[in-house]
């Protein structure tokens, strides 16, 4: 075994299901590292005395930290995951789903002259280590007397909950859905995040004493101004972004035609994919459009081919360099059989007699200058116009802020696109008592991100908690 930091060894591949295989099932793609993988990785790590890995972690886990017990001489796999979970309460989803090429291992000095660590890996591999092991530990914790509501049950509500159980505080999660766990359960799918992960996940922190209620939909049943009036010392808003968003072109409302949201959610939450045994029929025929080229995106195109679509594409009217997905998102979605359709959008959805879609009318794009983002803008070609046979046609264009609590709480501000307005350090509303953090704030983002709201609103709703 290789001396830690000594660079003898590549950065391990993944090991994957074959591309032919796993296009036809929902079975997890990524099989995760095996023990000697793990230590032939961790060996690689060069344990800096700054580590510039940790700048890019949105909730500041110890990278070289839980590495070093990976490394061959201590191979303490339990001190591992104990390390990371001071800081991530979700390791192993994070481990699975986030973009760490972009956040911590950009930073990886070993990036500068070769393959930066694989963080996230080893990441995933002591989470799953510790499931195969035995069950996650907590110690009990003196009450505060205080309580909290945290309204959404994805990773930002997640998150804050954990954090203030651990402080002491009694807290209540409320999930408009019959089942916890939001995007982590309806978005994003089986055969990149398997729900007995995230099943597992939130059980431990069950286990620090947070109560979860599904069926709770906060703004019909109670309003937050009831929370705090009746039960509650503080609330803290996650409900995401759930408002599906779309193109406004002729022929959206054709039989048919799915938000992102709605295919997402009728595969993964309602179990779409195991019709007849769940009673979710999804009819999508032989070729099915995916438009937009993010994560979503992916995840609807790949969802797409294992419900039997014999063609898919994914339409964008950008190129490959400016498509905002996960560079191993793309790449696993092209092994599998997705077509991409390059500098191109729709203009128009055709219907036949009995109102379902039989067409898709695409025009060509170039790329201009950059705009605002930073991306070439893309201009229209005049006559480029072109028609392609579509039985499906799956919008995944981003999505909005769920609008239901703002609605219904007249003095808490919002931005001109609906997102909660909260200090970006602490989580604070308009409203006192009332916090807010992840997509409802910032729009549709990155897990990792939504956690590391919800790590600062918790610590600010801690202190908010101390001082009443």
């Amino acid at each position: 075994m290789p001396k830690k930091g000594k660079i003898t060894a590549d950065r391990q591949t993944m090991p994957l299901q074959d591309a032919k295989i796993r296009s036809r099932n929902f079975n997890e793609v990524s099989l995760g590292y095996t023990e000697e993988q793990a230590l032939l990785e961790a060996s690689r790590c060069l344990t800096c005395k700054k580590p510039l890995c940790m700048d890019g972690c949105p909730v500041d886990v110890d990278i070289p930290g839980f590495i070093k017990f990976v490394q061959a001489e201590n191979r303490d796999f339990q001190k591992a995951i104990d390390k990371v979970k001071e800081k991530n309460n979700l390791p192993a989803i994070c481990g699975r789903v986030c973009p760490q090429e972009s956040q911590c291992e950009k930073y990886c000095v070993l990036g500068k002259k070769s393959q930066p660590v694989a963080i996230g890996r080893l990441e995933r591999f002591v989470a799953d280590w510790e499931m195969a092991h035995g069950d996650s530990q907590s110690n009990p914790v003196k009450p505060s007397g205080r309580k909290v509501a945290v309204v959404g049950s994805g990773p930002s509500g997640l998150t804050v909950a954990a954090d203030l159980a651990v402080l002491g505080h009694e807290v209540t999660i409320m999930e408009a859905l019959h089942i916890p766990g939001g995007v982590l359960v309806y978005g994003i799918p089986e055969f990149r995040l398997p729900k007995s992960i995230v099943q597992r996940e939130i059980d431990n922190i069950k286990k620090l004493g947070v109560t979860v209620r599904t069926n709770m939909v906060v703004g019909k049943i109670n309003t937050i101004d009831e929370l705090l009036g009746k039960d509650y010392d503080a609330v803290f808003i996650g409900t995401g972004a759930g408002l599906p968003y779309f193109m406004d072109i002729p022929g959206e409302n054709f039989n048919g035609v799915y938000s992102a949201n709605e295919f997402l959610t009728r595969n993964n939450l309602m179990k779409g994919y195991l019709f007849p045994d769940y009673l979710t029929p999804i009819k999508i025929g032989d070729k099915v459009a995916v438009i937009g080229a993010g994560n979503v995106a992916m995840d609807g195109a790949r969802t797409a081919l294992r419900l039997g679509a014999k063609e898919c594409y994914i339409i964008y009217r950008r190129s490959e360099n400016e498509m905002p997905a996960r560079a191993e998102e793309i790449e696993h979605a092209i092994e599998e059989g997705v077509q991409l359709h390059l500098l191109t959008s729709p203009v128009e959805i055709i219907g036949d007699e009995n109102g379902r879609v039989k067409a898709l009318i695409c025009q060509k794009y170039e790329l201009g200058e950059p705009d605002a983002s930073g991306r070439r803008s893309p201009i229209a070609i005049p006559g480029s116009e072109y028609e392609m046979e579509m039985d499906t046609v799956v919008m995944a264009l981003g999505q909005g802020p769920n609008p239901m609590v703002s609605q219904t709480t007249p003095d808490l501000q919002t931005n001109k696109w609906g997102n909660i307005i909260a200090d970006e350090a602490t989580g604070q509303t308009s409203k006192p008592g009332v916090f807010a953090g992840g997509d409802i704030v910032t729009g549709a983002a990155t897990v990792i991100k939504a956690m590391g709201a919800g790590k600062k609103a918790a610590k600010a709703i801690h202190e908010y908690l101390s001082c009443l």
